[in-house]
């Protein structure tokens, strides 16, 4: 399976696991479905930017960066422009997990993946 599409398949399955884990804060259980939505988008993009990362630098070191970087960025401003009901920030419960789905998808994309063939 190509690198791209690995990063894709994991973004997407660990996603959907992340906004999984939003049934553990009982305030947000009303809305556990278009968070598990948003998550799984987030996890299918993150995905595939650390399996193109993996692709273009062929570093493991790269592609976990940049794929952490990815998840980081993108969990971070979902958690900014999410505020409470007190008007506070799920910081912790939101980039945490998509972090973690940045740093797995950029590492199993660039050990797991592979390269595409080239056809002379």
């Amino acid at each position: 399976m190509s690198k791209v599409v690995l990063g894709l398949l994991l973004g997407g399955i660990l996603g959907i696991a992340d906004g999984l884990t939003a049934w553990f804060t009982p305030a947000v259980r009303p809305v556990i479905v278009s968070i598990v939505i948003g998550s799984t988008m987030k996890g299918l993009l993150t995905g595939v930017i650390a399996g193109v990362i993996a692709r273009r630098t062929n570093s493991l070191t790269w592609a976990v960066a940049g794929g952490l970087a990815v998840g980081l960025t993108l969990s971070f401003l979902v958690a900014y422009f999410s505020p409470d009901e007190s008007g506070g920030h799920y910081y912790w419960e939101i980039v945490l997990p998509g972090s973690m789905v940045g740093l797995i998808a950029g590492y199993a994309s660039q050990r797991f993946g592979r390269m595409p063939l080239r056809h002379a």
